[in-house]
């Protein structure tokens, strides 16, 4: 455990892989560990609001990225995320089972005493490329059991091996997958985060395109929601986040050609987005996607779109991984847990506002 001004991360890092992987790994998790304890010793923190754990995992997040980055091989960088897990008793509080229907694939994470019948579809991040399994599902283990609600998470197609609308084609298919199984659409929540929430906002444009029923509500964390001119206003560099124009803009090359950044289903802050369910949005005050989110926003409340945003002072991109350390992050899940509640018991009244 690494332990730094009274603070104990819950859980255990667990290296896996090729022997070189665990090497890089371990070596970078010392020196983000002893950087950000020798900083904050000289310097304090880099923002006032953060505590040891969300500035240490902040630093670990950009450097993991940047080093994943610089193999220059998507498959060498999915290998080199995969090496680092943190180990927690989430899962084991979570009913885990793995699903293969048809075009269908993914897990369901069922709460041991979840208590409703509501449920999720979780679309997870990674900018469409990078699926980090072990580690998204203590992810998807801690949203689940925070709002009490059973969770089915798509593992869809990943660029750039599938360029879009594959990824879109999935969630549509997991999407008439569950209502096939009965689940009623009023009682069933989209959400997803960073690029799983750009493809979360591109799933309700379908669904409302394709004339199915809707969920009840969509909820999109640090959404992508704008792949051209917004992915080229980010910052080169961040001390706040950890999500860099580099990044976002191999993420672009990789899921879609240049010529389709403008189709509304790559980057919905172009679309038409009258009569989408309501959509609940949190964002970091730090992070780099803001502006483009805040764009977002506004186009939507113009057309008379039902979506409330959520900003967290100081927070980053998807901040709400930090839980339990950071107690912004913790605030934030008891809050979505509100929102889906709060919304739920409004199903009965379909138009009453977030």
């Amino acid at each position: 455990m690494f332990v730094a001004k009274g603070f104990r991360m819950r859980g255990r890092i667990s290296l896996r892989g090729t022997v070189r992987y665990q090497l890089m790994s371990a070596s970078m998790l010392s020196r983000c560990t002893a950087e950000v304890c020798l900083r904050r010793l000289l310097k304090g923190p880099r923002s006032p609001e953060w505590n040891f754990a969300a500035e240490l995992a902040t630093e670990i997040l950009k450097r993991r990225l940047i080093s994943a980055f610089e193999l220059n091989d998507v498959n060498a960088a999915r290998s080199f995320l995969d090496s680092v897990v943190l180990e927690t008793e989430l899962t084991s509080k979570v009913s885990v089972s793995n699903v293969v229907e048809g075009n269908v694939r993914g897990s369901w994470f069922i709460p041991k005493n979840a208590s409703q019948e509501k449920f999720m579809l979780y679309l997870h991040g990674g900018g469409y490329s990078f699926y980090p399994k072990a580690s998204y599902h203590e992810l998807i283990a801690m949203f689940a059991i925070s709002a009490d609600i059973k969770t089915f998470v798509l593992d869809y197609r990943l660029s750039p091996e599938h360029k879009f609308p594959a990824q879109l084609n999935d969630a549509v298919d997991s999407y008439r997958w569950l209502l096939g199984k009965g689940i009623d659409p009023a009682r069933l929540v989209v959400a997803g985060d960073s690029a799983g929430g750009n493809l979360t906002l591109a799933l309700l444009l379908s669904i409302r395109d394709l004339k199915l029923p809707p969920p009840a509500l969509g909820i999109c964390l640090s959404p992508a929601t704008d792949f051209g001119d917004g992915a080229a206003r980010l910052p080169q560099e961040s001390e706040l986040d950890w999500i860099t124009q580099r990044m976002a803009l191999q993420w672009a090359d990789w899921y879609c050609p240049p010529a389709e950044r403008a189709n509304p289903l790559v980057s919905p802050v172009n679309a038409d987005l009258r009569g989408l369910p309501p959509i609940y949005i949190q964002a970091g005050g730090a992070e780099n996607l803001l502006p483009s989110i805040q764009d977002f926003v506004d186009r939507a409340k113009s057309q008379g779109a039902d979506v409330a945003l959520e900003v967290w002072p100081a927070m980053n991109h998807v901040f709400q991984a930090f839980a339990p350390e950071v107690p912004q992050s913790t605030a934030a899940l008891r809050r979505i847990h509100e929102v889906i509640d709060a919304r739920l018991r409004t199903t009965a009244n379909p138009t009453a506002p977030l």
